[in-house]
């Protein structure tokens, strides 16, 4: 095993601590996608280097309050920022709890941090600088149930769907 797979492995470790009883994982990729003017590692202030960075957003609630762990690895110089409710690409700093940047290495960032149950959250991934960008696996354990929140244009997506079958319902039945 390679010392940077090692560390790794050690770092998540750490940021676990007990038993997690929701785990999810997920990956993507920030090449191509919207930018913003990233906060520094202190998720108080705006970089002066980190200027039309590329980011992913992923927002989540959980049902259960406690300490919750992210881990982010990247092919890329990534950073990470947690955000209470929602986030505003023109507005970064409203609503940062906290941010990392080299967790382990250039190409992780992660932290534990404690979340309150119903709250809504959303995780930035992104780069140091607007050259790094890229492919991205995500980590968030915790002690409970970490669940998707769809975006609203999903919704409206569901809302048509279901509206569909409705008339194709009262057409059926106008027909018998």
């Amino acid at each position: 095993m390679s010392f940077q797979r090692t560390s790794i492995t050690l770092a998540l470790a750490l940021l676990a601590g007990a038993a997690q009883a929701g785990i999810v994982t997920f990956s993507g990729d920030s090449t191509g996608g919207p930018t913003f003017n990233r906060l520094l590692e202190d998720a108080a202030t705006l970089s002066s280097e980190g200027t039309a960075v590329a980011y992913t957003a992923y927002q989540f609630s959980v049902d259960t309050s406690g300490l919750y762990t992210f881990l982010t690895t990247a092919a890329f110089d990534n950073m990470a920022f947690l955000y209470a409710g929602s986030f505003d690409a023109a507005l970064p700093a409203a609503g940062a709890l906290i941010g990392n940047d080299d967790l382990v290495s250039a190409s992780t960032s992660g932290f534990a941090f404690n979340l309150n149950a119903g709250g809504s959250y959303v995780y930035v991934t992104t780069g140091f600088s607007n050259a790094d960008f890229g492919q991205f696996s995500t980590t968030i354990g915790g002690p409970g149930v970490i669940a998707a929140v769809p975006e609203p244009s999903t919704y409206a997506l569901l809302a048509m769907g279901l509206a569909a079958v409705g008339v194709a319902a009262r057409r059926r039945s106008r027909k018998d």
